[in-house]
């Protein structure tokens, strides 16, 4: 397994948190790339803590994962969503014409979030634009997404918080600002992009052992896709409810977790 870390995708190289790290599997097929986006509650995580995950993703699908890191919520810093997201959509950017070491241009992209990363994948590849201009992605990157895994995520703040409500004061008011309601940050709201070369499938994924967020979020976000897609939701629109039964960041340790990935990528070549 070659490994890279720590590129830079921006002109910063002093940022750590604006770069990537890269893992490469012996006999690499060409054509696509898998980029996984860690959680954290957009105060948190690291791309150095899923190196294992990445290389068991490049192993058994035998195409080149990417990990990201983006800048992160801290008491000091004040940033606030959308910026974790626009770190994101401009890693995606910078991959449509990167010829470094691996030449990413004209690959495909299989993108696999997870709990934040979930909310910030959806919130890039559902139209958000209305919201927040910045998060609208060129049409290279919506023509290069062929398939989007959301894990454990969160979509609907406000449903959360009156699930767990002590959540507010834990993350919720420092990414995004302490307000009455997070309506405006709901993926579950958000309409589909209108750029016919946006073909990618969803596969929406829930651990009946997750404790930390609850199955009402992924219901809500599969039954809205399946409602943006209509009469094509069956091709398009699928979930994993009931074959992961760990804690919510257990299931990245999953062996089982990895097999549905790499089929859906399959399925979705």
């Amino acid at each position: 397994m070659e490994q890279v870390v720590d590129i830079p995708y921006t002109s910063d190289p002093e940022n750590r948190l604006l770069s990537f790290d890269l893992h490469v599997p012996p006999s690499a097929r060409d054509g696509s790339i898998i980029i996984f986006v860690h959680g954290g509650a957009w105060g948190g995580g690291d791309k150095s803590k899923h190196q294992e995950l990445a290389s068991q993703l490049a192993m058994a699908s035998r195409f080149p994962v990417l990990v990201p890191n983006y800048r992160l919520t801290t008491k000091a810093n004040k940033f606030h969503h959308p910026g974790h997201t626009e770190d994101i959509l401009h890693f995606l950017e910078f991959l449509t014409t990167w010829e470094g070491t691996l030449n990413t241009t004209g690959r495909g992209m299989y993108l696999v979030g997870h709990s934040a990363g979930a909310h910030i994948l959806a919130s890039i590849f559902l139209d958000s634009s209305a919201i927040s201009p910045s998060l609208t992605p060129s049409p290279a990157v919506l023509r290069a997404t062929r398939g989007i895994v959301l894990v454990e995520g969160i979509y609907d703040i406000d449903l959360l918080l009156a699930r767990f409500p002590a959540y507010r004061d834990w993350f919720i008011a420092a990414a995004f600002d302490d307000r009455q309601s997070y309506a405006d940050a709901s993926t579950t709201k958000l309409p589909l992009w209108k750029d016919e070369s946006f073909q990618a499938r969803w596969l929406v994924v829930h651990s009946t052992g997750d404790t930390l967020v609850d199955s009402p979020q992924s219901e809500g976000m599969y039954e809205h896709l399946r409602a943006l897609y209509g009469g094509a939701a069956n091709t398009q629109v699928a979930r994993t409810f009931d074959q992961l039964d760990m804690e919510h960041d257990d299931v990245l340790d999953a062996p089982l977790f990895i097999e549905i990935v790499r089929a859906f990528v399959e399925g979705s070549s």
